[in-house]
């Protein structure tokens, strides 16, 4: 499985606010340290505010920070509510049937793929945001010279 650049911005973001935590940092920042566009960090921000991941606070004092600690955020949470339902392959999409696929009726692909993409986030559920910023001072240290 590929974690699409939405997500991955998304893990990106959560890391940075953890290594600076409890400071505010700003969309226009974090783009600035890993080098993309604040659009898309707001549009990421956004969807972890509603995720429950983030807290914005607006205006000159603003910023984003982490919503809730850093132990309680796992990994695999953050992955699903980003990526959102998105099937493993073209013929998991809800509706689909012989149309999408001449061997959708005797496919034995999809059991296994299903199995598969469980597993990923069941092992993305082991660890937390704490345990992929295991050192948050050095992670601090290196954000801060970017």
């Amino acid at each position: 499985m590929q974690l699409s650049k939405f997500t991955d911005y998304g893990l990106r973001l959560l890391m940075q606010l953890m290594a600076m935590g409890p400071e505010r940092v700003s969309v226009k920042r974090i783009a600035a340290t890993f080098d993309i566009s604040e659009h898309h960090v707001a549009k990421v921000a956004s969807e972890l505010v509603k995720g429950g991941f983030v807290l914005s606070d607006r205006g000159r004092a603003g910023g984003l920070t982490l919503a809730k600690d850093p132990s309680e955020i796992l990994i695999g949470d953050v992955v699903r509510h980003l990526t959102g339902d998105v099937p493993a392959a073209e013929c998991f999409n809800r509706g689909s049937n012989s149309q999408n696929c001449r061997a959708f009726a005797q496919c034995g692909l999809r059991g296994p793929l299903i199995e598969a993409q469980q597993a990923f986030f069941n092992v993305l559920d082991n660890y937390s945001l704490n345990d992929v910023v295991a050192r948050p001072m050095m992670m601090r240290e290196l954000l801060k010279h970017s």
